[in-house]
């Protein structure tokens, strides 16, 4: 593994930890709206 691929890695790794904070944020955003709405 070379430099540049050391940086892709990187780079792959921070968005997938971007991307499950989004997801995790969804997930609750979604709880709380089904919630609110009554359907438990």
């Amino acid at each position: 593994m070379n430099v540049s691929d050391t940086h892709r890695l990187k780079s792959l790794e921070d968005e997938k930890a971007k991307l499950k904070g989004l997801l995790a944020d969804t997930m609750l955003d979604n709880v709380v709206l089904k919630d609110f709405l009554g359907k438990n």
